[in-house]
This record gives structure tokens, sequence and C-alpha cells, in this order.
């Protein structure tokens, strides 16, 4: 039987680095392929080529039985392929049914806004997706953002349907939903390709793996041949760890005081941190997370209420001097404020030092201070990248990712405000992470770490606090933590 997809031969370099190197890959007609490595393997290289979006060194590429060459995004769509992409492809400033519209001959050449309008609203309702199709990007959370582009791929007829990391930003009730939808998709005889680091996902919905490994196929299994544990080791080559770090030392003195926390979305809040303890967020995304981080960063403006850092009030005070006092933070979405994709990892690595000697010297950039620290957290941090002077958006998210975390933590601030910083890593990487805000937290510094995670939160939080409508529903220490109570919490019942 002819599959739907046939890749052969796949190669594609940036300069010496070999993201893909004589890759073979098939999916059928009514298969769930899982495509599982670790960050940097090659997977969304892969697929970009596959989608069009970069052209391969070598190897042919068949699709329905006819070959697809030097093809655009405009055409692998036409030919019956969709990708929805770990970095949301959506305009802010539009609407959802805008976006939606965007580049669909459907919508007609006068926009069939309110015909479109309607077809979202069904759509939403029979998935589930809970959403408006008059709002604004920009005014959505990030679980939403990712369900419009979820939206798009359902709205378009497709044969084969890509997903990479689709359900990082989803709470569980719309992880099972769209799970539902790739069943009744495969049903109807379409193939998809799932990329995630959610090793109970690829258990529970694909029909067979492929992994990478450095930009070649490693490992091939049908699903009901592995375990968990084996999936994660022939990701990464090697045990992983799951058990959770030792206790934190000795706590020192308050470091974090928040008081009376109000802004749009945020109930009035109250909490404390102390030197040596992380205290974690858990809770369904959409809850007031990025509401409470971005008031402590500095980026959200407060109606009322009180920070301390150090004893520092820091209540009206700018982000540049937050990070002054010794806070660092590590939002969510990386690609818009994380970093600055077109710039290279040494720029990118001393953003907030970049003032600062050996960096600088009376006002003019020092660029082989910044080349040499970029090649110490390079290795220390395990960026895969071709070097200092590789551009971020060439690299895979899993090191960007990598970059945010070298920067913010290799400066040892008193204060770390962490949000998703797991988001799309590999079991191995996310490990890593985990391991250095450990160490961080060790070395005496408080921690609010925020993730929608629920297994990540209670993997390395000291006290575990749950975010329903704008507060907290309950914060209780890790070893007294009950399960059914947090999910009580989250589902915002109190009992």
């Amino acid at each position: 039987m002819t599959a739907l997809l046939e890749m052969r031969g796949i190669v594609k370099c940036f300069g010496t680095l070999r993201a893909n190197d004589g890759i073979d890959l098939d999916v059928q007609a009514g298969q769930i392929l899982g495509l599982l490595g670790e960050n940097g393997s090659g997977k969304s290289t892969l697929m970009k080529i596959l989608f069009g979006m970069q052209r391969p060194d070598a190897g042919t590429i068949a699709f329905k039985g006819r070959e697809l060459s030097d093809h655009s995004p405009r055409a692998a769509m036409a030919a019956g392929i969709t990708m929805i992409h770990q970095h949301f492809m959506l305009i802010e400033a539009m609407t959802v049914v805008e976006n939606v519209m965007l580049g669909w001959p459907e919508a007609g050449d006068i926009l069939q806004t309110a015909t479109m309008e309607t077809r979202i609203r069904e759509a939403s309702q029979r998935f589930g997706l809970d959403l408006d199709p008059r709002a604004r990007i920009a005014s959505l959370p990030l679980g939403r953002r990712q369900r419009v582009e979820i939206l798009k791929a359902i709205l378009r007829e497709t044969e084969l349907l890509i997903l990479d990391e689709p359900t990082s930003n989803l709470a569980p009730t719309e992880v099972a939903d769209l799970l539902s939808i790739l069943r009744r998709l495969k049903e109807e005889g379409k193939g998809i390709v799932f990329i995630t680091h959610k090793l109970p996902e690829v258990l529970e919905v694909c029909d067979e793996v492929v992994v990478l490994r450095d930009g070649r196929v490693t490992g091939r299994a049908p699903v009901a041949d592995v375990t968990r544990g084996q999936l994660a080791e022939m990701m990464v080559g090697r045990t992983i760890s799951t058990t959770r770090a030792h206790q934190a030392p000795e706590l020192g003195p308050v470091r974090l005081a928040a008081r009376d926390l109000v802004s749009p979305g945020l109930e009035p809040l109250s909490f404390e941190i102390r030197g040596g303890e992380i205290l974690g967020i858990a809770g369904v995304d959409g809850n007031g997370q990025i509401e409470l981080v971005e008031t402590l960063a500095g980026l959200r403006r407060m109606h009322g209420g009180s920070i301390h850092l150090d004893g520092q009030d820091i209540t009206g005070a700018s982000v540049a001097r937050r990070v002054r006092a010794g806070m660092a933070y590590m939002p969510a979405d990386r690609a818009a404020t994380g970093l600055v994709r077109s710039m290279t990892v040494a720029e990118n690595l001393m953003l907030r030092d970049s003032r600062k000697p050996p960096y600088s010297a009376h006002g003019v950039l020092q660029p082989g201070a910044g080349v040499a620290k970029a090649e110490s957290l390079i290795a220390s941090y395990d960026i895969r990248a071709s070097g200092p002077s590789a551009i971020v958006s060439r690299l895979s998210g899993g090191n960007q990712q990598k970059i945010v975390v070298a920067r913010e933590l290799d400066r040892g601030p008193a204060v770390l405000i962490a949000h998703q910083a797991a988001w799309g890593l590999d079991p191995g990487a996310t490990r890593f992470v985990l391991d250095r805000v450990i160490a961080l937290r060790d070395a005496g510094a408080a921690v609010l770490y925020v993730s929608s995670e629920l297994e990540e939160v209670m993997t390395i939080s000291d006290r575990i606090a749950v975010m329903a409508g704008g507060g907290f529903a309950g914060v209780v220490p890790h070893d007294e933590a009950d399960m059914r109570q947090i999910g009580l919490w989250m589902s915002g019942r109190a009992a």
C-alpha cells in the first residue's frame, strides 16, 4: 500500500550544523505518527521542509503519489497539508475571525465576515474551543491563542495534519478534546504527524513513533510495544530521573512580598516567598497567571497593593530598576517577550547587562566580551547552536528557551519569576531546567514558578498555590498536597 507521505533521504544543513541527515519518514492515511526527539534533534526542521517553509539540500518528498519539489506553504496547503506551528502564526492586532480568514479563499474576494463568524461559532461549540470570533488576539491568553490555530486547521480541509507541540498551553480537558478530534480525523482517513514532548499523549493517541536524535532517525516502534520510560530513553539516550529533588535548605528571610495586589484579571492577592523556597503556581491557563507574573515583573500597571523585594519597595519601579534590585523574569512567550529573535545568541545572552562592564566601556559595546560569555553559557546550558553568532530565530524552540534560562539564572538573582519555563522542552531539557531552578533556590533565592503542567509544579515546589478566577483558591505545603483537593481548586470549587 502506497503511503500518504513518503520522505526519502532528507538532508538540511545550517552552516556546519547538520539539522537533518538522510531522514526517511512515511505516514499512512488513517495513521497518527508521533515524531519525538530532544530539542534540536531536527523535528521542526523536517516538518518545515515538508510544509515548504525551508528547502532541503537533498532528498525527495512524495505526497499522495505526487512529488513535491520547491513548494511553498501555500502550495502545501493546496495539496492538502496543514501545519500548526509551535510559535503562533497569528496577527495580534486582528480578531479571531480576521486571523481565520487570512489567506483562505473560502472567505471570498469580498470577505464574508458574518458567514465566517457563524462557522467559527459552530466549530467552536462543536469542539469545545470556547472562542469568540470577535475577540482580539492580543487580549487572549496563550491557551486560547493556541485554540485559534487549532480552529484554523479544523476549518480547512486537509489530508495530512502536522501538529508541532499543539497542547503546550492547553488545560487537561482541552487536551482531551484535541485528542478526540485527532481520533475523529484518523477515522476519516487523515494522516497526522504529532510532535510533542508529553509522552502520555503519545501513548494515548499515536499508532507509531519515530525518534530523531542529532538529525537522524534512531528509533521506530509501534506505540503498543513501548513504555513511557522507554520513549524517554529513546529520545535522549539515557535514563531520565523523574523523582522530586531534595528538600530546600533552612528557609531564609522573606525576599518577595506582595500585599493586596490588584489589576485587571487579578483579585486582591497577598503572599510571601522566603529565601530558599519555591512557590509553585498551578491552575488552568487563563486564571490570572499572566496578570500575576507581569504585575510582579513591572510589565502591567497595578491598581492597588504593594511589592517588596528584600525589603525594598518596588511597587512603582520600572522593569530596569527591578532587575537592578535582583529580580529575574522568564516569560511564557519567549518568541515575543523573552528574546529578540533576529539577533544572535551572544547578543540575546548579554541583553540584561549590555551597559555594564565588561560588555560595555564608555558607552561602547565590547563584542569580544559578549562572545566569550556566550561560549561559556552555550557549554554550561547545552544550547545546541553553531556558535555565539548563530541567529536565534534559526534555533529550535527548546534551545531558544535555554538562552532565556541561561541569561536569567546566570546573573544569580535574588528573586526569580518563572512562567512556563519548561514549555516545549523534551524530558531531558525539562529536568535540566528544573535542576537549575532548584540550584538557584538552594543558593538562597526566592522563586515563583508558574506552570500549567501540574506534574511539573508538584516536582519542583516547596509550597503549591492554585490559581482560579484571578486569585488563590488554596495554598498548601508540598508534603501536604492532596491531588483531589488540588483538582477541585483548579476547577474553581472549594471542596
